[in-house]
């Protein structure tokens, strides 16, 4: 994909997101160089330099990877204050900004790219922070370097941020979960001149299968009745269905026969239905958000103790959780 982008000498830039290992990102610099391609892993205190082809402006990119502690090598707020750390953090994303923005001119195209996560952006649930109650939060006014256009990664939702300047979220070309089922995927073509407001075009994508999710109220009749009719045929389709009886494995065998694209088939009954409670995601401890996940994903069943503590583990070795009074 990066070398069709490339054709024709385009240059492309490429930073470290949260999920990255940045010195993998950086480490085939080497073999992509000749290609035009620039690779971001850490901060770094210089913008980027490229040069378009066709036109020969020269684009200066404020380009920050993933700026966390670990990776700034920095501790920037005592122990557990989680409101010091995020304005310490805030700040200093501002300064890294500043800092590479310092080469803005005016006869260059002005941007600036970043992995982060800024205040007032919609979240959808395969994107919830790693930090207990989000600390690695970024006010928009950090973001103001002059620059034309500040390109957002990290939120899998294509929206754009007020702050000063165009600054956008493109979102993730696929669907990551089924909490973004129903979400028009698209990418942002910018077209940016020195010195002009920059003029953006927003490209729908209609390739790959989208998630779906199901709520069948009418039990097993009614998924048959949807499965007769066509229904999402080429979908990948989440499954709540509500039933009296617990379902078969004959049951569930016929489904997935019928269509190849169920994922889940999550049964609810009676007594669940009658205590099931809306809860805010980011208000509940992370044992708690697992328990409710394990109920839905087995139909009602109850994780043990080893099992709670086990995720606990392998998530987060030395996370201290919080547990609300």
């Amino acid at each position: 994909a990066a070398a069709r982008l490339t054709e024709g000498g385009t240059p492309l830039v490429v930073i470290a997101g949260n999920h990255d290992q940045p010195e993998r990102v950086s480490s085939v610099t080497p073999l992509v160089a000749r290609q035009g391609i620039t690779l971001v892993g850490l901060p770094v205190a210089e913008a980027v330099t490229v040069q378009a082809v066709r036109t020969g402006e020269i684009a200066k990119i404020a380009a920050l990877p993933y700026p966390s502690e670990a990776r700034l090598n920095e501790l920037l707020a005592a122990e557990g204050d989680e409101e010091e750390l995020r304005r310490a953090y805030s700040a200093r994303v501002g300064m890294l900004m500043r800092k590479l923005a310092s080469s803005f001119t005016p006869e260059t195209v002005n941007l600036a790219m970043s992995h982060i996560y800024v205040l007032g952006g919609v979240e959808s649930d395969s994107e919830r922070p790693i930090q207990v109650g989000g600390a690695y939060t970024v006010d928009p006014s950090a973001l103001a370097v002059g620059a034309q256009y500040t390109a957002l990664g990290h939120l899998h939702r294509p929206q754009a941020v007020k702050g000063e300047g165009m600054i956008r979220y493109s979102g993730s070309p696929l669907a990551y979960s089924f909490s973004e089922a129903g979400q028009a995927k698209s990418v942002s073509i910018i077209d940016v001149t020195p010195g002009q407001q920059p003029v953006m075009e927003e490209v729908y994508l209609s390739c790959g299968r989208p998630l779906i999710r199901w709520k069948a109220k009418g039990g097993l009749e009614e998924v048959h009745r949807w499965l007769d009719e066509g229904r999402d045929a080429n979908g990948f389709i989440d499954l709540e269905i509500s039933l009296t009886e617990a379902m078969s494995l004959g049951d569930i065998h016929r489904l997935r026969k019928s269509h190849e694209g169920f994922v889940h088939i999550r049964p609810v009954y009676p007594e669940m239905e009658q205590v099931e409670v809306e809860y805010s995601r980011s208000s509940l401890p992370v044992p708690e958000l697992f328990r409710k996940f394990y109920q839905r994903q087995t139909g009602g069943a109850e994780p043990d103790d080893a099992l709670v503590e086990l995720f606990l583990a392998l998530t987060s070795e030395d996370a201290e959780v919080k547990e609300e009074a």
